[in-house]
């Protein structure tokens, strides 16, 4: 029986398999579609099948991971370890056999579709004033008539060329001091850095002459899914490059009490996952420093935002507190340290970071970036912000007050844990459309802009999968084209006049594309498919819906879609699925990633982080997690689009059709089925 054999479990796809003893983790992935790279033919010569097994208990997958669950090191990857070197915990996927359940992780580098960065850096306009900024002085030489150190004279002409001081300088700098004074005749650029509200600066390096290197900063979204970072010079706030790739933490759960969970389950596991975070971001800061062209050593100025759960692993404090009422922080004022504190060793030595403070146990340092970013609380009209990730952050405010909650609506959004999803990658797909009478589909990929039926649209297209973007219209398509009630159940091809509704099993699954002659995925939307969209859109609604119900209020005057979602998601594919309140079209907007734009607005201004620290003190907190009504909110919210809400804004451009498919996806009453009994 094949539900005997060993569980092999990918991430962060999410695809899952059960494969005899002695399986090839590398054939698991083929045969599952996991997108794990080789070019050797599984020789072990390549090193690009380089995958990462998890060990303990992983609740959200229903596993406990022992060890032995991977056959043992062998000749082929010792070989490797001793010529080219393999990262500690890493595996040859080729080499590396099944001999139990696991969990095992894709890194980015393993993957053959790479990530496109869909958190793209805005472009409004902001206010320079930096912490840390380069200024040149003229030092006066040492004489034996005033014996004075040298850092003693440099503190004298940053006072009076600059009106900066008092300085400190560590041991690191005092190293170079002397050299660059004189390499530079007395002439030198120093890096000063000074904290919002503080009279000290110090200096965090010395060059000799004019330094025509530049000083740069990195402005960080740590998501729980996704990292997304900007590299800005920190002379006038220009992004340099933006770049990103996925949490490694998403092999520990998709979510983040999932991890709270494997935490709690397995001593150690928080010290696993800040390594793992850690790494990934010196990853991230050598690759964009890489693609801009610069030395990652200028980098001297660092800050991050995210959400509680990931503040606590990235510090290293064990986040249990957060897994349970009252959901404690160890802090939520903002921080200021040395980034080596949390493992940045790949920029400058003495780079400094800043982490925003978070709002509440479950509303983090994101929601704070967001809200520097959009400032609902200077807004005249009722605006509910959303940013969408794998734990949406929620606001809704205006001159009278803000109030803000978090909502757990899972990594669906991001394409993870659905049957064809990937990240957001050339070949995934990321629009469709769905024609209401032929019940035929098209669509356009990442990486090209001719949509499928497009005469011109290339046949040896490589279709690779659906994204997060794609998954979300894919739903709302087939909502409005017939395919799907509104209990969201997909009807049969007698049902809906289309043999792309295929039976599987007791269900039905909705067929985008076939490449399977050529090799290919097929792509469909399976019953599972949906039921994920359903859960992650009804915590987001509900949350929303809490939200009001706290201000007194039936509906809100705009609503701002923020995150990689609000900016590739139309309002009306959003509104369909009843993501949101109901509210006039062009009243949605899009913010883009407003949490990363917060992130480098306090990065290239003191005066917004002192800002930022006032207004998340008047902020009010709703906890979902306590909340009597959420529950009520949510099952509701679970019907497409709303069980009880009328949305009368969204019946004024769309007309969805009134089917109902009951068991087996035939037309029915109520769309129910039973369960079977066991």
């Amino acid at each position: 029986m094949p539900d005997t054999q060993p569980l092999v479990i990918f991430t962060p796809s999410g695809k899952r398999g059960h494969f005899p003893v002695g399986t090839p983790i590398l054939t698991a992935a083929r045969q599952l579609g996991v997108d794990l790279d080789s070019v050797c033919g599984g020789r072990g010569i390549c090193s690009k099948c380089q995958i990462t097994p998890g060990y303990g208990d992983f609740p959200k997958h229903g596993v406990t991971v022992h060890d032995g669950a991977l056959s043992e090191w062998n000749e082929v990857e010792a070989r490797y370890d001793r010529v080219r070197g393999l990262k500690k915990g890493r595996r040859l996927g080729c080499q590396a056999r099944v001999e139990g359940d696991v969990v095992v992780d894709v890194p980015p580098e393993s993957q053959v579709h790479k990530q496109v960065v869909r958190k793209a850096a805005s472009t409004k306009p902001i206010v320079m004033d930096p912490a840390t900024r380069l200024v040149m002085i003229d030092v006066i030489e040492p004489n034996m008539h005033t014996p004075s150190g040298d850092l003693e004279r440099v503190a004298d002409a940053l006072q009076s060329q600059w009106g900066i001081g008092p300085i400190t300088a560590r041991l690191p700098v005092l190293k170079t001091l002397q050299p660059a004074l004189r390499k530079g005749h007395w002439q030198v650029s120093v890096a000063v850095h000074t904290a919002a509200g503080q009279e000290t600066s110090e200096i965090l390096g010395v060059w000799p002459g004019y330094h025509e290197g530049g000083l740069y900063g990195l402005a960080v979204d740590l998501g729980s899914t996704t990292i997304a970072a900007h590299l800005c010079d920190l002379s006038d706030g220009r992004v340099l490059a933006s770049s990103g790739l996925m949490n490694p933490q998403i092999r520990f759960g998709e979510d983040l009490m999932s991890r709270v969970s494997y935490v709690m389950m397995n001593p150690g596991g928080d010290a696993e996952m800040t390594s793992a975070v850690q790494e990934a971001l010196n990853t991230l800061a050598r690759e964009i420093a890489e693609e801009a062209g610069i030395d990652p050593r200028l980098i001297f100025e660092t800050v991050i935002v995210c959400n509680p759960v990931m503040h606590h692993l990235l510090l290293g404090i064990d986040p249990v507190e957060l897994g349970q009422a009252p959901f404690a922080l160890a802090t939520s004022n903002s921080l200021t340290m040395d980034a080596r504190d949390i493992g940045l060793q790949d920029i400058a030595p003495t780079a400094q970071l800043y982490l925003l403070p978070c709002i509440a146990g479950h509303v983090g340092a994101d929601a704070a970036a967001v809200t520097l970013a959009e400032e609902p609380q200077a807004s005249q009209d009722l605006a509910l912000i959303v940013d969408v990730g794998t734990n949406a952050e929620i606001l809704l405010g205006d001159t009278n007050g803000v109030l803000a909650c978090s909502s757990p609506t899972g990594p669906a959004f991001e394409g993870a844990q659905i049957s064809a999803g990937q990240r957001a990658a050339p070949g995934a797909i990321e629009r469709i459309e769905i024609d209401p009478e032929t019940k035929e589909p098209r669509f356009r990929v990442i990486g090209l802009d001719l949509w499928s039926d497009d005469p011109a649209f290339p046949e040896e297209t490589q279709i690779t999968g659906i994204c997060g973007s794609g998954i979300i219209e894919a739903v709302a398509e087939m909502r409005m084209a017939g395919l799907l009630d509104a209990s969201g159940l997909i009807g049969s091809a007698e049902a809906t006049g289309t043999a792309r509704c295929e039976p599987t099993g007791r269900t039905h699954a909705y067929l985008i594309h076939d490449a399977t002659a050529t090799g290919g995925p097929r792509v469909t939307v399976t019953q599972g498919d949906i039921r994920a969209i359903q859960l992650a859109k009804s915590a987001l609604y509900a949350g929303a819906r809490l939200l009001m119900d706290h201000r007194g209020v039936d509906k809100v005057d705009r609503v701002v879609l923020a995150g990689a979602f609000g900016a590739h998601i139309s309002p009306k594919h959003a509104m369909v699925l009843g993501m949101i309140p109901d509210v006039p079209l062009e009243k949605v907007q899009s913010a883009g990633n407003a949490a990363g734009h917060g992130a480098r607005i306090a990065l290239c201004n003191r005066a917004a982080r002192t800002r930022i620290e006032e207004v998340v003190g008047d902020i009010t907190k709703i906890e979902t997690a306590v909340e009597p009504r959420f529950q009520e909110h949510f099952v509701n919210a679970n019907a497409i689009p709303h069980a009880t809400a009328p949305f009368p804004e969204l019946s004024k451009v769309v007309t969805l059709p009134p089917v109902h498919f009951g068991q087996g996806g035939e037309p029915g009453e109520g769309g129910r089925r039973r369960r079977r009994r066991s």
